[in-house]
C-alpha cells in the first residue's frame, strides 16, 4: 500500500473525526465523546501531513508539524488541569503554536502583505485591538498575556499571506475561532447559540486550510494535497461551516 493511499485513509479519518465532533458539539456539547474525539483531529492531520511529504523536508513543514504538536497539547492538557490553571495552560500551548507557525511562515514575508499591502496589516491591528477593548473589563490580570498571544496571532495570520491563499484563510479562520474563546471566556452575559460549534468549527478548518496550504507551498505542483481528496473535502466543508 502506497504512502498516498494511506495519507487519504488517515486523512478520512480526520474528516470524519472531524464530522462527528462537530456534532457532538451541537447534540452533546459536554459529552466524553466530544472532548475525546478533540484528542485524535491535531494527530490525524499532522500524520496526513507526514505522509504526504518526505525527507528532508522543508522549515515549513516542520514548523507546522510542530505547531500542530503544541495544539494537541492546547486541545488535550486543558482536560486534565483543574480551575484557572486550565485556561492557562491552553493559551501557552496555544501561544507556542503561534510563536512556532511564525517562525514556520516568516521566511515568506516577502510575499505577505507585509510588501505587498502593507495597508491591510491595518486591519490585522485592528482585530487585535478591538479583542483585546472588549475582553479587557473582565480579563484582570490575564489581560497582558492575552493581549502577547493576540499579537502574536495577528502577526502569524500576516505572515501566512506570503505562503498562500488557503493557508492566509486558515489563519483569518484561527483568529475568528480564538476571539469567539476569548468573548466566551471574558464577556459575561453574552450567549451565543452554538459558540462551541463555532470555535471547533472554526479551529478544525483553520488548521487544515493550513495544512492544505503547507503541501502546496512545499510541492508547487501541488500533487500532494490533490492527491488526497479528504483533506480537500474537510477544508471545503470546514469553510462552508464557517459562514
Amino acid at each position: 500500500m502506497s504512502r498516498r493511499v494511506i495519507a487519504v485513509a488517515v486523512l478520512g479519518a480526520f474528516a470524519i473525526v472531524a464530522a462527528a465532533h462537530l456534532v457532538f458539539q451541537v447534540v452533546a456539547p459536554d459529552s466524553a465523546f466530544t472532548d475525546v474525539s478533540q484528542w485524535f483531529l491535531m494527530p490525524l492531520l499532522a500524520l496526513g501531513l507526514v505522509l504526504l511529504t518526505s525527507s528532508p523536508r522543508s522549515r515549513l513543514v516542520v514548523g507546522t508539524l510542530v505547531a500542530l504538536g503544541f495544539s494537541w497539547l492546547g486541545d488535550t492538557t486543558p482536560d486534565v488541569v483543574d480551575g484557572d490553571a486550565s485556561f492557562l495552560v491552553l493559551v501557552g500551548f496555544f501561544l507556542c503554536a503561534q510563536l512556532t507557525y511564525i517562525a514556520a511562515f516568516l521566511p515568506y514575508r516577502q510575499e505577505s502583505v507585509l510588501r505587498t499591502r502593507p495597508w491591510v496589516v491595518g486591519l490585522y491591528i485592528a482585530a487585535v485591538l478591538a479583542m483585546i477593548a472588549v475582553c479587557a473589563s473582565a480579563a484582570g490580570a490575564l489581560l497582558v498575556p492575552m493581549a502577547i498571544y493576540a499579537s502574536c496571532l495577528a502577526a502569524m495570520a500576516v505572515l501566512a499571506t506570503g505562503v498562500n491563499r488557503p493557508a492566509a484563510v486558515g489563519a483569518v479562520l484561527f483568529v475568528v475561532s480564538d476571539a469567539l474563546i476569548a468573548v466566551r471566556a471574558f464577556v459575561d452575559g453574552l450567549e451565543l447559540p452554538g459558540l462551541g460549534l463555532w470555535i471547533m468549527a472554526t479551529y478544525i478548518a483553520a488548521q487544515a486550510l493550513i495544512v492544505r496550504g503547507v503541501l502546496t507551498a512545499h510541492d508547487r505542483r501541488g500533487w500532494a494535497y490533490r492527491s488526497s481528496s479528504s483533506l480537500a473535502t474537510v477544508t471545503d466543508v470546514g469553510a462552508s461551516s464557517d459562514g
